[in-house]
């Protein structure tokens, strides 16, 4: 990883296809919320879909807390169709044909395949909240696909972070 992307700094820009047929820009959704995005490692990942079910339980919780989500993977069009159905994610907005190059301008680990069912090149996961203004909030990424925030109080969390006034931390 050559560029950090540093806490409360501008965040890349990122431009994606979604399963809706929308171009999705994360400069166009920014406005009065905050934007989770979560990389993952796509359909070949078990634990990706647990990570993303649990997610999609809590998209209320997360509208309450003023963020907007979506899942961003490397995988093709066709995959990610396969993710929705299989993984029964019927809420969630998820993007597909994340760059290599876009990838890695947000900091995430590139694998590659080890074994058939895997695509060829992916990323591992990241999970970025981005603040309205375009500033980086809160950044995980992970080398291994088992490494993962614990999210299941994460909405509750914004919230309190919201309403305190919270500092971007980690930008030292």
């Amino acid at each position: 990883m050559t560029n950090q992307i540093i806490p409360g700094e501008k965040t890349p820009s990122l431009i994606l296809n979604t399963l809706d047929n929308e171009e999705w820009s994360l400069e166009k959704k920014l406005n009065n919320n905050m934007t989770m995005i979560v990389f993952y490692r796509g359909l070949h990942c078990p634990i990706c879909s647990d990570f993303l079910k649990l997610i999609e339980s809590q998209l209320e919780d997360y509208k309450k807390a003023n963020t907007n989500v979506i899942a961003v993977s490397m995988d093709n069009k066709e995959k990610a169709l396969k993710t929705k159905e299989i993984w029964e994610l019927s809420n969630l907005k998820i993007a597909y044909d994340l760059s290599e190059e876009k990838a890695r301008e947000w900091n995430l680990y590139i694998s590659n395949s080890i074994k058939e069912a895997e695509s060829d090149v992916f990323c591992e996961p990241g999970l970025f909240i981005v603040k309205q203004d375009g500033s980086l909030y809160i950044v995980n990424t992970s080398n291994m696909p088992f490494a993962r925030p614990d999210i299941s109080s994460l909405p509750s969390k914004l919230i309190f972070a919201q309403e305190k006034g919270y500092p971007v931390r980690g930008n030292k």
